[in-house]
């Protein structure tokens, strides 16, 4: 069980891409800090932030459901990035380098939950190839 945030991968990994969203953002005029910035920065924050605040939780669920706050975050950012990607706000390869940390942290936060407590959702929906699709190419055929 993880009991520090020294330990704790998945949210180490989130903060790192935290930063380098982060200074990428601020490279941007002020239109897109205002909208797309804002928004990708905050959901990527609270990838990292849930991780943490669930882990400072007493009781298991209160844990858990953090963890799932945290997954959500993960989702959104991704949403983030593809319109950033679309936008030309990021480049392919920042986006494929982002998109393959949170391949990486979403496996993380799967486990986590997992060894948390009995986990009641389908596998096929949430196992690793669920991280592995590329939404960019999804974005193009809607």
């Amino acid at each position: 069980m993880i009991t520090s945030l020294d330990e704790f991968k998945a949210y180490n990994l989130a903060m790192k891409l935290a930063e380098s969203v982060w200074k990428d953002v601020m490279r941007w005029d002020a239109f897109e800090k205002e909208t797309i910035g804002k928004q990708l920065v905050r959901s990527c924050d609270s990838i990292a932030a849930n991780l943490s605040e669930g882990l400072g939780r007493y009781h298991y669920k209160e844990t858990r459901n953090f963890s799932y706050y945290s997954r959500g975050s993960l989702f959104e950012t991704r949403t983030w990035l593809t319109k950033s990607m679309n936008r030309g706000l990021i480049t392919q390869e920042n986006f494929d380098d982002y998109t393959s940390l949170l391949d990486q942290i979403g496996k993380m936060i799967n486990g986590y939950i997992k060894s948390i407590g009995n986990v009641n959702e389908p596998e096929e929906f949430y196992g690793s190839e669920h991280f592995t699709q590329s939404t960019a190419s999804n974005a193009s055929n809607v």
